[in-house]
């Protein structure tokens, strides 16, 4: 039985018997959550090993004398560095929301907990979309600087436009494939969530 059916049995029988079911649905409520948090955790894991496997697979030596030509290499080594420290940071949130959300005891301390990991969810896709758009700006700003230094001003605003909708589109992309990756998870929090809220307001 579902979760949405023991609901429905938990309202027609007798009030007597309300109190242990509601404990019931809260613990399947909580096994469910924490199932959920668990697969955020791991497959925050897999992307961070996948995406940083391009770099053994693949040579980066055309992006460092790119960047190099651009003068920036500083800039990205730095940027680089931040990007890992913050993308530490939510793994770490992820696993730390995976081990408190398994052991509350509580109906309020188990919503609170699943808003505030929709939330790190979301500040995790926003980190890497804006870390997206700022390597975009950095490749267009050294682009225009060096091998397109010639352009007219004509040119050089069609170039930006044109960056700025591919840009666009790479955003568009990976905001599609966060979606399918953790807006599924999401969604079943937050239905579960509701469920709670029904019976705190029981």
């Amino acid at each position: 039985m579902d979760l949405s059916h023991y609901k429905k049995a938990w309202k027609n029988q007798p009030d007597e018997n309300n109190k242990i079911s509601q404990n019931e649905i809260y613990k399947m409520t909580q096994s469910k959550s924490t199932s959920i948090v668990k697969w955020i955790f791991i497959i925050g894991i897999l992307e961070f090993v996948v995406m940083n496997s391009f770099y053994f697979l693949f040579d980066d030596t055309s992006q460092k004398e790119m960047m190099e030509t651009y003068g920036m290499t500083n800039v990205l080594l730095v940027s680089q560095i931040i990007a890992y420290i913050i993308l530490f940071y939510f793994l770490i949130m992820f696993y730390k929301n995976y081990r408190e959300i398994s052991v509350i005891e509580n109906t309020k301390s188990l919503m609170t907990k699943i808003l505030k990991t929709r939330k790190t969810v979301r500040n995790y896709v926003i980190f890497n979309l804006t870390y997206l758009v700022f390597i975009s700006i950095m490749i267009s700003v050294g682009s225009l600087r060096t091998e397109y230094a010639h352009f007219s001003t004509k040119e050089s605003a069609m170039f930006l436009v044109f960056m700025v909708i591919l840009t666009g589109i790479m955003v568009l992309v990976f905001w599609l494939f966060y979606q399918l990756l953790y807006g599924i998870l999401l969604r079943k929090l937050n239905k579960n969530y509701k469920s709670l809220s029904d019976l705190e307001m029981k």
